[in-house]
Parts: structure tokens; sequence; C-alpha cells
């Protein structure tokens, strides 16, 4: 069980929008089961001429059926409902899966068939989506006092959109949510004000975007009280930004002037409202930096931080000790889970360790049911529809996956998030998110599974056979101690008659690269969140060794097989230690943004 919150604040000294905000968590969460049998109603009036429905069995009725639902309809996956999403972003207006006209898509970072999924979105879901931020603040509040009288230093960028051949715009959530009124028309809230000019954060040049968000963020120093990113890889890559940096940045703000490399002029306008001289800054920065070591940094540069905020469940756990050196100790901070196909929850002990994160649902967000998750005879994950359960019917220390069925015209949806019950608030489960399935490699916003990673190997391979060479056994390794982290294969090989060139070596990094997803491609030639492939070429006999280690620690020799991912530990360091040579990808994927990458997407469709 989580450790219980130790609250610095009573409620009777909060705001009374934050008291508000709390009873609210504290009603739904006391009467999930209700809200869930509501929300299910709505769902199916709302969407009641939806032929996808209809083509289910489930006649549009004045008084949904509940039961019917459950009995008739199909526990799906995207490919599943691909050609339906397909046909509206073709720009069939006819109520396919939502009653209400669907307003735009919202590119999720899981990939089908390497490529980004589409998820339907209404006009209305935006509002329901921003409870969940009105509710992050309250929660917070609760535990670190003074947050109102200070700024939040949040990095926080958007990234390029394509539209549909029907005309429908499609973009990443979050893109979706800065661009839209309910962030840049938000009221006043002192527990909400940024370093940020919205300009930078609009901006679609990573650089300039970055330079002028770290710029306004330091000019503001003093008045930090907490900073953050959405990922902890993202946040990671702007302190290695401002240590690459900081000279010029020192410039500006020693002299007033913002550089003349900053040619946005939304940018330049939103700098300059804030960029005044001040020589004393500069030096403090010049010396902190002067030091060396960047442990600490964060409280050095901004003294008044309190916590960092950001995501460092999942993927992003491998974050967690560069984060600790460059915080110096300063509590790391997970607050909410969401995706591109709805929100889920807020983490109602955010104080906690990174490790004892666990999220509470919302009941109001979607309908939330869950497939329990058992290890097969073969140690494998198997899947049960028959055992679908409801929020409210989980079990403490059970895993499942996560199905939703969405306002937006989702039903019983495998998000493909696993997750364990850690507790509960009331009667709403809390959960700690496992996994994504399949996923077995991730830097950043990127998911690479097995399959995919295999079918890019074996397209480089091919580079290998006018030499004779031919690969024996491989794996992988997301490497992030390197900034931008990076994806590490390891190949052994069975060497020809010819010795391999060095440049083919690399020919097969850019050729694993150019068969990964689009998402992946996205980081690596646009955001550069993602840094060149590698691969380090391993002695002879090294994946027998591995799979000593292996049997050593008690796995089966009946059921071993090469894992086709591996972790830092004693796995890695015995890889390193039997490496030959590496090579590095020595130029960037083929990735196009804007129209040519939908249709290249989809296949021309």
């Amino acid at each position: 069980m989580p450790e219980a919150p130790k609250f610095l604040l009573s409620p009777a000294s909060l705001p009374d929008e934050h008291r508000k905000a709390l009873e609210f968590i504290e009603d739904v969460t006391a009467n999930a089961d209700q809200v869930q049998r509501r929300v299910l109603a709505e769902i199916l009036a709302q969407n009641a001429p939806a032929e996808y429905l209809h083509r289910h069995g489930l006649p549009g009725r004045t008084a949904p059926d509940p039961h019917a639902f459950k009995r008739l309809i199909p526990v799906v996956t995207y490919e599943d409902i691909r050609p339906d999403i397909l046909r509206i972003a073709h720009g069939d207006t006819s109520p396919i899966l939502s009653g209400r006209p669907i307003s735009e898509f919202l590119t999720s970072s899981g990939t089908s068939g390497g490529e980004r999924k589409l998820m339907p979105m209404i006009e209305d879901e935006l509002d329901r989506r921003s409870v969940l931020y009105s509710l992050l603040m309250p929660v917070m509040g609760q535990f670190v006092p003074g947050l109102d009288e200070g700024k939040g230093m949040y990095l926080l960028f958007v990234k390029s959109e394509a539209r549909t051949p029907g005309g429908l715009i499609a973009r990443p959530v979050l893109t979706s949510y800065y661009k839209s009124r309910h962030f840049l028309s938000q009221p006043f809230d002192p527990y909400n004000v940024l370093t940020s000019p919205n300009e930078a954060i609009l901006c679609l040049d990573s650089y300039q975007s970055m330079y002028a968000q770290l710029l306004c963020g330091l000019i503001h120093r003093a008045e930090v009280v907490r900073v953050g990113a959405v990922f902890a890889s993202g946040f990671i890559r702007a302190i290695r930004f401002l240590e690459k940096h900081w000279p010029r940045l020192c410039r500006d703000i020693r002299s007033g002037e913002l550089d003349a490399e900053i040619t946005d002029r939304a940018v330049r306008e939103g700098v300059v409202r804030v960029l005044r001289p001040d020589p004393e800054l500069a030096r403090l920065i010049e010396v902190e930096f002067g030091r060396g070591s960047l442990q600490g940094i964060i409280p050095r540069l901004w003294p008044n931080t309190k916590y960092v905020d950001v995501i460092v469940t999942g993927a992003m756990a491998q974050y967690i000790p560069t984060l600790d050196f460059y915080s110096g100790g300063l509590p790391l901070t997970c607050t909410m889970y969401g995706s591109s196909e709805c929100y889920f929850g807020l983490n109602l002990n955010p104080m906690c360790k990174p490790t004892e994160v666990s999220y509470t649902f919302i009941p109001t967000f979607a309908y939330f049911e869950f497939l329990p998750i058992h290890c097969g005879g073969n140690g494998r994950t198997a899947f049960d529809h028959r055992e679908l359960v409801d929020l409210v019917d989980v079990k403490l220390g059970q895993e499942y996956e996560l199905v939703v069925t969405t306002y937006a015209g989702l039903y019983r949806y495998r998000v493909g998030d696993v997750l364990r019950v850690a507790g509960f608030k009331n009667k709403t489960p809390q959960f700690n998110f496992i996994r994504r399935k399949s996923v077995v490699l991730s830097i950043d916003s990127d998911k690479t599974d097995e399959v995919e990673l295999q079918a890019a190997v074996s397209n480089a391979v091919n580079h290998l056979k006018p030499f004779g060479a031919s690969l024996v056994e491989y794996t992988s390794y997301a490497d992030t101690i390197s900034i931008p982290g990076h994806y590490v294969l390891y190949w052994e090989l069975r060497a020809g008659d010819t010795t391999v060139p060095a440049s083919v070596f690399e020919d097969c990094c850019l050729a694993v690269e150019e068969s990964l997803n689009s998402v992946y491609r996205q980081g690596r030639v646009c955001d550069k969140s993602i840094g060149p492939l590698e691969i380090r070429v391993v002695e002879e006999g090294t994946f027998d060794k591995m799979m000593d280690y292996a049997l050593s620690q008690g796995a089966s020799i009946n059921q071993y097989k090469a894992p086709r991912c591996v972790r830092p530990g004693p796995v890695v360091e015995l890889l390193d230690g039997r490496v030959q040579s590496t090579f590095f990808s020595p130029k960037c994927p083929k990735w196009a943004p804007g129209n040519k990458q939908w249709d290249k997407d989809t296949g021309g469709i």
C-alpha cells in the first residue's frame, strides 16, 4: 500500500476554489459506481446515432441499455476501428463513431503499423479534460505552501500539425491544449503563473522556443517556486541545452538585448516584454556554471524552487537518477495521468517517492473497464476478455490492461497501458503505471515494440550480405546517460570472408532508423529529442555468456530466449565489457511534417 499523504495545510486555510475542487474529488471518488453508470448512460445517449453502435446491434433508444452495451459491444484495438477512423479522416461526416461532429484528431504517440494513431475529438472534450488541470494545484497546494506567491518555470512545446484529406487537423494532444482557449485565455490564477511567454510556447522552432523559455526562466529566477516539463526526458534536455548555451543567455541578460538568432517575431515580442539589462544576474549564472559540476544546478539557479514537476513513471523512470543529480534532492512530483484517448486521473499524494506514484482515476472523464492480466504457462501475459471488470470492481494488487469508452466515440478500446491496483481513494482505485504493453524501447514520446524492432533489424542486416557476414543474435538498450538519449543495438555477428567496412555498419544504423515509426523519426529530425542510433558489435559467444548469467539468476533453460531489450545493470555491464567496435547513424532518417507526412503515414490513401 502507498504511504498515506502528509498534508501541511488544513482545508480551512485553502482558497475557496481549491476547497471546492477537493470536495469534487471527494464526492466523485466516494460515488464512483453511480458516476460511472451515469457517464456510460450519457455516452450512449449522446452517441445513439453512431453507426458503430448500430453495426454491433445496439439500437438507438431514449433510455440506453448499459447491459446490452456490455453484451454486444466488443473489446477492440486500434486496428479494429482503423477503417472507421480513415473514413472520417477522408471527409465522411456521417455519425460513424460519434453522435457529434468530430472536430479534430489527436495523434497518439503510440503507433499502428509503425505510424501514429488518430484519436477522434469532439468540441466539448477539452472542457472535460480541462477539469483535470483545474484539480492539480488544489491537490498540490495541500502539501506545498506559497505556490501562489511565485511563478512556475514550465518548459512547454507544441509540435507540427497535419490536415487529413477531409480537412481535419491532426496534432498531438498537448499541442491541441496549448493552442486552445482553455490554455491561452484562462483567467488569471495566482497558482498558475508561468515564466514562459505564450509566444515562445507556441513557436514550432524547438531551438528558438527552448532558448526563449529558458531565458525568461532565468530572468524570473527569484520568483520561480516550481519547475518542470511534461516528461522527464524533456526537462533533462533543457538542462543540457542550458549547459551548452549559457554564455549566450548571459550575454542577453547582461546587455538586455535578445540574441539575433531568435528571428521569430512573436517570440521576440514576448521576450522583450521582460528582458532588461541585469549584469548582476548574468554574473551569478556565470559563477554557477564556472564551478564545473552541474550537480544541484536547479536549486543553484532557482533557489526558491520547491519541487520538480515531471512524469517519471513508466519509461521515464530511467531518468530519475539524472534528475536527482540536477535537482540536488528536490522532490520529483508526478501529478497527472492521461493520453490521447482521454484523461484518466491524478496523483493525490504528489510528494511521494517516484517509485510509489499512484493515480486516482476521476470517474467523470470516461467509462473505464479493465482486463485482468494473468501469467500463462509459457510465462507470457494473457488477457481474458470474459473477465472484464468495472472501475469499482478491481482487486488490490491485481494488474489490468486499461479499456475506455469515451464521449468522443471510442468504445471498449484497449489503451495498451498495464496498471496495478495500489490502493483506493474512497471507492475509487489508485493505480501504479507499470508499462506500455509490448513496448521495448522508449527515449522520449517514442514507443518501439518488439515486432517493429525485429523488422528494422532485418532490413538493416541486408547490408551485411555482400560481405558474407550474418547476425547471430541481438538485443537493445535505451541509453539515457547521453543527452539526448539514443537507441543502442548489441549485435553478435558471424564473420564472412571479407571485412565489413565501418561505413557499412553506419548504413546499418541508418537503415534501422529509416525503418522505425514516424514518432521516432520526428524525435530524431525535428524535435532533436533522440540522438543517433548506435550499433555495438560484441565478441563471439557474448549471448551465450548472457544466457549463462540468466540461468545463474534462476531462469529456466527450457524457456530462456535472448531478451530483445535489456535494462541498466549487470547485463548491460556484461555486454559493454565485450564490445569490439561501435558505430553511429551518420545522418538523420527521412521525416517530413505536414500533409506530406499524412500521405506517407497512411500509405497515400
